[in-house]
């Protein structure tokens, strides 16, 4: 029976580890075992990272259609209320960029669910 090397498989594993640490500080991107608890730890970041995104997103646009509302005389929770109330689905999304780029649309919107909120 053949005798199995593993020489070339162990060099690409190697060269698959240094490539995603390329940039890493010191020992990090130079000797293996530094670069490869490096690379476990990052990826585990990155995939922390990519749930937190969301969150962090949705904060920032309530942050901001609250900014907005009050500025138009209410608050983002008597809005987001008065919206639903008065059927309008839209997201938070292009609620905060409403807020931001076009206040007089915006300021239609808070007078739709204000109405809706007082029938």
């Amino acid at each position: 029976m053949a005798r199995i090397k593993r020489a070339v498989n162990a060099v690409k594993k190697r060269r698959k580890v240094f490539k995603l640490a390329k940039g890493y500080y010191g020992a990090k991107s130079k000797l293996y075992r530094a670069a490869s608890q490096q690379v476990m730890k990052s990826m585990a970041y990155a995939y922390v990272g990519r749930k937190l995104k969301k969150r962090e997103y949705r904060r920032l646009w309530i942050a901001r259609i609250n900014a907005g509302a009050r500025l138009c005389g209410t608050n983002y929770s008597n809005l987001i209320h008065g919206l639903k109330l008065a059927g309008v689905d839209m997201n938070r999304k292009v609620l905060a960029d409403l807020a931001i780029t076009d206040m007089n649309a915006f300021n239609e919107l808070v007078n739709v669910a204000n109405n809706a909120l007082k029938a």
